[in-house]
């Protein structure tokens, strides 16, 4: 075994490698950017390095400066963990020449399966079966567009050297192939360096299940069973399980003994995962094509790691110091049913527009950390750390584990419930929803769940403005009494010597105006009303003070809500779920001028990739502005009104700030 390695990653990722080293009592030496100074994954490591600048390509994408802290600190290996370096074939040559051990498959592996359009070729003499497409080097405009047509649409273009849904889309017919194509091939090049694609028949209702497999030096392959990964947003997974739902013992043996053939073929060694794409027939029959090999290890091998019991870090580090596997395929078992959550930082309803801000509140669930148990947590930040533009969106992943799906269900929302995070937008209820819908529940699993399901997904409270207010004033006087001193004339408390006293409030909720009236009555108890005429609701307001938050009890309604006021606005947390409500302040906001109109600004922080128009140009509502690249993604600006371009306010190739007005659009005036 290794007495030291460096990780060649950040975040969630670097931690999660450290641990399991450390618990071999491996030595880590961290590597960090400028903006991961104070980074969590530099503090739980032995030792950091300090490697560039904030952007990837100026610090963990640059190998040469990861391989000299390397040898500078006296590491015997690197485990690139995954993503950035991870597959990059070059930097794994660079480590052997360098007298490093690469903790992952050898250069050649990476290149046989790097490339999308090669490695679909040899799984083909490998007898693994493909989906119908064309994965050939030629990369003219014309051909690739009489491919697809030959093929049929709807068909999928992707990145031939990509991974984690960049330089992928789906077009449904000919007419959109061009437009698909050029924003395709963008992505690519910049998240890649390589611009080449491939096309495949888009196949209807599929799911996403992909094999784990693991090969050593001395010849030895296994497969770690099944994980469902169909639930998906942009082409990107929101929600993986294992074992997959509805596995008949045949078709995970034919799967496995797939994926074991695609290792094979290319004398894998280490952790891969070997993707499927799996059709569902009408007559409840399934089956599967090759998809892509991963030649690494996967964001959700947590849930591979809870049914198995194995920690696959350390199967990693034992087969790349030349042990042989842990185990042999007839010693694996299938152990109850797990499930992954990506939490991130994105707005669901604004199209999973990733958000940057400080993790002001950071609150999980009572968890392990990287071990086997009911709960746990993998994650890279902590209170008070900021999640940056240059990165993903990833704040951490919540993996439950119960004896059947239901009840690894039933804790998945339990934990979500009790998973705070305040600060910047989140896909936390999002997640709530997506689970309790009856697809889901029901394992009615493809990738197009999320949309199949966009009524109950989007836009949706589920707290309503009388529990919201009831939090919210109950919050509002536990601060009051907190601030009150002995003198009797600080108390807050509504005391009066005769009649009743009565307070007003104003809140805006959901976009609309609210008031409530709380009214001290004689002997010291509350009534309060939310809202005006028939809709009001009102009652009896009572509550305490409690570790875990304010146990409440108004109308009707008895439940436990943890409040954190930020400004104005409230977050309210309650196991119904969790919503904003802002107290207004009428005197504080007195004179307030509306927002002007016709202003187009960023999102966020990123970088300008076209302008659609020009200056002078007539638009209408919905019309594509501009195209951002921010966190890896491209974001399209849209015309929020008819009017006509005035200006454009920036270049192509600009980097922006968040607010910054890209450009000036008159807004035609209603007839």
């Amino acid at each position: 075994m290794f007495k030291k390695i460096l990780i060649a990653n950040r975040g969630e990722i670097a931690c999660r490698v450290a641990a399991t080293a450390q618990r071999l009592g491996v030595k880590t030496v961290a590597v960090y950017s400028d903006a991961d100074a104070n980074a969590k994954h530099v503090a739980v490591c032995n030792e950091a390095v300090h490697i560039g600048g904030s952007a990837p390509k100026e610090s963990y994408l640059r190998w040469e400066r990861i391989i000299a802290a390397a040898k500078a600190t006296g590491a015997q290996a690197i485990h690139p963990g995954y993503g950035f370096l991870s597959e990059n074939e070059e930097f794994a040559q660079a480590c052997a020449d360098a007298g490093l051990v690469f903790i992952g498959p050898p250069p050649s592996a990476i290149k046989d399966m790097g490339l999308k359009a090669e490695s679909k070729q040899l799984m083909e003499k490998a007898g693994v079966p493909l989906v119908p497409g064309y994965h050939g080097a030629n990369q003219d405009r014309a051909l690739l567009q009489a491919e697809a047509d030959r093929i049929g649409y709807p068909v999928l273009i992707k990145a031939s050297a990509g991974g984690g849904g960049k330089g992928m889309r789906a077009v449904d017919k000919a007419e959109d192939f061009a437009a698909a194509l050029d924003s395709c091939k963008r992505e690519a090049i910049n998240s890649f360096g390589d611009d080449a694609v491939l096309i495949e028949k888009y196949v209807q209702r599929p799911r996403h299940i992909e094999i784990q497999v693991f090969g050593d030096t001395l010849g030895n392959y296994v497969y770690l069973f099944e994980r469902d990964c169909s639930v998906q947003r942009r082409h990107q997974k929101v929600l993986e399980e294992a074992p997959a739902p509805g596995m008949t013992p045949e078709m995970r043996a034919q799967m496995g003994l797939a994926a074991v053939a695609a290792a094979r073929a290319v004398n894998y060694v280490g952790a891969g995962t070997v993707e499927f794409i799996v059709e569902q027939r009408a007559d409840g029959s399934m089956n599967f094509f090759f998809m892509e090999m991963n030649t690494r290890l996967q964001v959700e091998h947590p849930v591979t790691e809870a049914i198995t019991g194995q920690d696959l870090v350390e199967w990693q580090l034992r087969v790349a110091s030349g042990e042989p596997l842990p185990l042999q395929q007839d010693e694996l078992r299938i152990t109850g049913h797990a499930i992954e959550a990506r939490i991130c930082a994105e707005n669901p309803d604004n199209n999973f527009l990733p958000a940057t801000g400080s993790l002001n509140v950071y609150g999980l669930p009572e968890c392990v950390t990287f071990e086997r148990g009911s709960v746990r947590v993998d994650s890279g930040v902590r209170q008070g750390d900021a999640i940056s533009p240059f990165y993903d969106s990833m704040v951490a992943k919540l993996i439950v584990h119960g004896d059947t799906r239901e009840q690894a269900l039933a804790r998945l929302d339990e934990a979500l419930a009790q998973t705070h995070i305040v600060g910047l937008a989140t896909n936390v209820q999002f997640l709530r929803r997506v689970a309790r819908t009856e697809s889901f529940a029901k394992a009615n699993l493809d990738t197009a769940l999320i949309p199949r399901e966009q009524a109950v997904l989007f836009h949706q409270e589920s707290v309503g403005l009388p529990l919201a207010a009831a939090a919210a004033v109950a919050q509002t006087l536990l601060r009051e009494r907190a601030s009150e001193g002995v003198d009797p004339f600080s108390r807050r408390d509504g005391f009066h010597t005769h009649g009743v006293v009565q307070r007003r409030f104003e809140f805006e909720f959901g976009g609309e105006h609210a008031k409530a009236w709380l009214t001290y009555e004689r002997g010291g108890s509350l009534h309060l009303a939310v809202g005006e005429g028939d809709a009001a609701v009102a009652g009896p307001l009572v509550f305490s003070e409690r570790a875990e938050g304010i146990e409440l009890h108004f109308a009707g309604q008895r439940t436990r809500a943890a409040v954190y006021a930020q400004g104005e606005v409230d977050h309210v947390f309650t196991p119904l779920g969790a919503t904003q409500i802002t107290a207004i302040d009428l005197l504080a906001h007195a004179g307030e001028a509306a927002a002007e109109g016709g202003r187009l600004t960023a999102p966020m922080p990123g970088k300008v990739v076209s302008f659609a128009v020009k200056a002078g140009d007539a638009v209408t509502k919905g019309q594509p502005l501009a195209v951002m690249e921010a966190m890896k993604m491209e974001h399209t600006i849209a015309a929020p009104a008819d009017g006509v371009v005035q200006e454009l306010l920036y270049a192509p190739g600009d980097q922006v700030t968040e607010g910054a007005e890209l450009l000036k659009l008159v807004v035609a005036e209603k007839a």
